[in-house]
């Protein structure tokens, strides 16, 4: 979701939260989440309508690539499948990412913090109340900034509590539920056959393992993401390399920025961190479009993108334009599309619809 319509989205849905604000839930809890379970012959999926061709190619793609007796058989220690996060396995327009709305809560409505005259500036240019214009890496600088000299066991604390707020838009669901059923049955489905399943996402990746944490099958060190630095709390300008951790006064806290990990980022870090060619890709946004055609482009295995559309209006704050676009960028590209209203019989359950509907 670009800047701009993050604004408009941010000021239409009200941006009033608190920590202690949360709703009678009707959507499917964090623990039914986890207990999600696809066997290999993808018998009992119950989130995706079978006659949709996404699909038909996703279970005839795994049905070849692992049978040994077809030409297309994949190797178990060769299936790497990549998930984006955002918009793909978790939800985004409500009205944004998780991490945006959480460094805008803590920027604006968080009374325990006093924010710098900087970042009060791009957190109100990110929600439209002014003009001013930054770059994503200024953003991002000033998303890491705010948290900086937390501890890891704070931060986490602070993601738990931000999971605990009602998602904006959606009636019936807190942020640490904005789950995609379906796509939960897919991430069983692909490890019950044998596949390596990561997670690359924009967002930060300390954020994502508490997110994900007991509810998705990904293992803590499958999380690839925006990067913090991380120093001793009596470090202060030291370098990392001239500095000893102290250990009776020394803990470890987060610093700023280190390294966004969008577009061709993402295929560095598939690069470096896991170090072989993913097989399979699914995302959601141009932003995933280099991981889809790394995915895809002279890979010796046969391999598959499969890119979802935000057209679900009823059960999701979808947007009909956005999706169209991507469908065609599926067609010029090659990448499957997924339909979130045509192919799934529902998104977080059938008790959550998007307010209004």
């Amino acid at each position: 979701m670009k800047m701009k319509n993050i604004g408009a989205a941010v000021l239409a849905l009200s941006f009033a939260f608190s920590f202690g604000a949360c709703m009678e839930t009707q959507a499917t809890s964090r623990s039914d989440i986890a207990a999600i379970s696809v066997k290999a012959n993808g018998s009992n999926f119950q989130y995706w309508n079978e006659d949709a061709a996404s699909f038909q190619a996703l279970k005839d793609y795994v049905k070849d690539v692992t049978s040994r007796k077809s030409k297309n058989y994949i190797p178990p220690e060769e299936r790497v499948a990549v998930f984006d996060m955002d918009g793909t396995l978790l939800g985004e327009r409500t009205p944004s990412y998780f991490e945006w709305m959480m460094y805008l809560h803590r920027v604006t409505d968080d009374p325990s913090y006093t924010p710098s005259e900087e970042d009060r500036a791009i957190a109100d240019a990110v929600t439209g109340k002014s003009d001013a214009t930054f770059t994503g890496d200024e953003i991002a600088q000033s998303q890491s900034r705010v948290f900086a000299g937390m501890t890891v066991p704070e931060y986490d604390d602070y993601v738990r509590q931000f999971m605990e707020t009602e998602a904006a838009g959606l009636n019936g669901i807190k942020r640490g539920e904005e789950f995609y059923l379906p796509m939960a049955e897919v991430m069983s489905y692909l490890q019950a056959n044998g596949f390596d399943v990561w997670v690359i996402s924009g967002s930060d990746r300390a954020a994502l393992r508490v997110l994900a944490d007991g509810v998705l099958p990904v293992a803590r060190d499958h999380f690839i993401g925006k990067d913090v630095q991380y120093v001793a709390s009596g470090q202060g300008a030291a370098d990392g390399n001239d500095y000893v951790f102290d250990q009776k006064s020394d803990v470890v806290v987060r610093g700023q920025l280190l390294q966004r990990d969008v577009r061709m980022n993402k295929v560095a870090a598939i690069v470096r961190e896991i170090g072989r060619q993913p097989v399979l890709a699914f995302g959601n946004s141009m932003g995933d479009a280099s991981m889809f055609n790394y995915t895809i482009a002279k890979n010796k295995h046969k391999a598959m993108a499969f890119a979802l559309l935000c057209d679900d209006t009823e059960d999701d704050r979808g947007n009909e334009d956005v999706a169209a676009t991507m469908r065609a960028a599926c067609e010029e590209n090659g990448w499957t599309p997924v339909s979130m209203r045509d192919d799934w019989k529902t998104i977080y359950g059938y008790g959550v619809k998007a307010e209004g509907k």
